[in-house]
């Protein structure tokens, strides 16, 4: 069964980046310890049986020196302590490459499963561990049994493969004693980097078991129910009301600079009531006529009364009226299927300015038809 959130919800959901990140920053990553120490055994068992002979040969030759002191240096304080330090820093250069391998491992295992992570918040000090029953509480859960009885198996596995090598390998064990030392020395670190190999084997068999594990109990405690989804996403993107607000003012705004602009225009078509485009037309810095300023009734209304204020010719076309306000957005130049009726608008009006300011009389307002298929709601107005 799915386990519940606070609310009563079943978590069903798969956790959402931020909850993996918020999870990640406070130390809750997959970890598998199997892995870890089979990589160790692995790189270290390999660096003894490749590298056994050299060390136990520097460690026999380090020993022997040790072992041979005169009476005087044995005798002369600071001469032994000079011989104790030449000897500590000698045996810590023979073990170094071994170290650095097993340090090597140690730091290179967690990439594959999680990767590296820092996190200060485990460091913080949580009191409610140090509550007796909630420690009973841990202690006797279900979790807990399953963990006990994990261990336990793992524990047997390898107690018996451990069991398995010391029998084949008592032979060679028990006749160390009867090879030279140097000989010995270089035969126990082999045994001993062959005996790495195989329980990093054995623990590389329980790793392949765990990993998945602990991934799929990673992503079980992680899951979320969909009020914790809902939640997270109105923390992220704010409430559905603000954002709303927000909205309204961004449209507001961008009326206001709409309307700022309608003074500009050559001319505004109608429809007569429900719809009006102003157009702006620079033959010299524009392709094409652009469209300033569009709205529809109360917006519409209020283009005609700027327009009527700032003595901006009104044109009644109801099909390129509707048309413009359809199909092109605000400062886009219009397009190529509206060319002609557009061009005829504008050079009408250029006319009757030419007309008006000559005395002559006004030409006969064009039809600036278009095409049907632009203009679907036709039919309806």
């Amino acid at each position: 069964m799915a386990e519940e959130g606070e609310n009563g919800q079943e978590k069903t959901e798969q956790p959402t980046s931020k909850r993996l990140e918020e999870a990640r920053k406070k130390g809750q990553i997959p970890r598998s310890v199997e892995l870890n120490a089979a990589a160790v055994l692995l790189l270290a068992g390999a660096g003894l049986q490749v590298l056994g002979g050299n060390l136990g040969a520097q460690l026999h030759s380090l020993m022997r020196s040790g072992l041979t002191l005169t009476r005087e240096e044995s005798l002369d304080e600071s001469r032994a302590i000079a011989s104790f330090a030449n000897a500590l820093s000698h045996a810590f250069l023979a073990c170094a490459p071994i170290l650095g391998l097993t340090v090597l491992a140690a730091v290179a295992a967690p990439l594959a499963l999680g990767g590296w992570n820092m996190s200060f918040e485990v460091l913080a000090p949580d009191f409610t561990r140090l509550s007796p029953a909630s420690g009973f509480a841990r202690m006797f859960s279900s979790r807990s049994v399953v963990e006990l009885a994990k261990a336990f198996a793992k524990f047997l596995f390898v107690a018996l493969v451990a069991a398995c090598l010391l029998w084949q390998k008592s032979g060679e064990l028990m006749g160390l004693g009867a090879e030279p030392i140097n000989a010995a020395l270089s035969h126990a670190a082999a045994l001993a980097g062959h005996a790495f190999v195989v329980l990093a084997g054995t623990l590389g068999l329980i790793a392949a078991v765990d990993v998945p594990w602990q991934l799929w109990q990673h992503n079980q405690k992680l899951k979320m129910s969909r009020e914790e989804i809902r939640q997270e996403s109105k923390e992220s993107e704010g409430s559905p009301e603000i954002k709303g607000r927000i909205r309204k003012a961004q449209q507001e705004l961008a009326r206001r600079r709409m309307m700022h602009e309608v003074p500009k225009a050559d001319v505004v078509v109608v429809n007569p009531t429900h719809f009006a485009v102003a157009l702006r037309y620079d033959e010299k810095r524009m392709r094409a006529p652009i469209v300033v300023a569009k709205g529809a009734d109360v917006i519409a209304a209020r283009i005609r009364e700027i327009a009527t204020e700032h003595r901006v010719p009104i044109f009644e076309a109801p099909p390129l009226a509707r048309a413009l306000h359809r199909h092109v957005e605000i400062g886009a130049a219009i397009p190529n299927s509206l060319y002609v009726a557009v061009a005829q608008v504008l050079t009408y009006i250029y006319q009757v300015k030419t007309a008006r300011r000559d005395g002559a009389v006004p030409p006969q307002p064009p039809e600036a038809s278009i095409d049907p298929t632009l203009d679907p709601d036709s039919t309806r107005h």
